[in-house]
């Protein structure tokens, strides 16, 4: 279950409506697995160009999405006050940590009013990744309408090499939920017979 930001009462209503009713406005685009409703992707023909998120980081960095064109990237929208985040963090971090040398890159929205709760979240989680700070969630915003509620966390969005949004996922997720949603987008690597690409961690935990 996700957790709705803390500015918008209102909308926890909508938020618990559109991941457990799929009541949501307008109808989610994708394609949703029965087994795995939170989570979408989308045909290769058929995703939208993600818009170029780009801010400064927790620490004061300049970022920009584009600055990461050519790799699988992984945006994640969190916050310090939100226990799915916490929960899903070392997850994110494992993922940034296997894949990394296979060109993938985990870029977080910390949605924290305070800077120093955002910077302290990443260092208890050990986080290996960037996070643009968007008190006011306005990244979130410029992505195309019916992809994910901005009105809860957390909420991922995967974007493929050539700057494509190819899957969404409402709510925490694992290592390896997401190693089904990124593996297919990662160039493949040779193997010897009866082992795993080299630097594919396949979905242990």
């Amino acid at each position: 279950m996700t957790k709705t930001r803390r500015p918008y009462a209102a909308a926890a209503a909508v938020a618990i409506c559109a991941i457990l009713a799929g009541c949501s406005t307008p109808a989610p685009v994708g394609d949703t697995s029965p087994s795995d409703p939170l989570t979408r992707t989308l045909k290769e023909s058929e995703r939208p160009a993600a818009p170029d998120f780009s801010g400064t980081t927790l620490e004061g960095r300049t970022v920009h999405l584009s600055d990461y064109r050519g790799k699988v990237v992984v945006v994640n929208a969190w916050a310090s006050w939100c226990g799915p985040c916490r929960a899903e963090a070392p997850e994110l971090a494992k993922v940034q940590r296997a894949w990394a040398g296979r060109g993938l890159q985990v870029l977080g929205l910390d949605n924290d009013h305070s800077r120093a709760d955002g910077l302290a979240f990443q260092k208890d989680h050990h986080l290996g990744y960037p996070s643009l700070h968007d008190p006011s969630g306005r990244q979130a915003l410029r992505l195309p309408r019916g992809l994910v509620n901005t009105q809860a966390l957390p909420f991922t969005i995967v974007i493929d090499p050539a700057g494509k949004i190819a899957a969404t996922r409402m709510g925490a997720v694992t290592q390896p939920t997401m190693a089904r949603i990124v593996t297919p987008l990662l160039p493949t690597t040779s193997k010897k017979p009866g082992q795993s690409p080299a630097g594919d961690p396949g979905i242990s935990p």
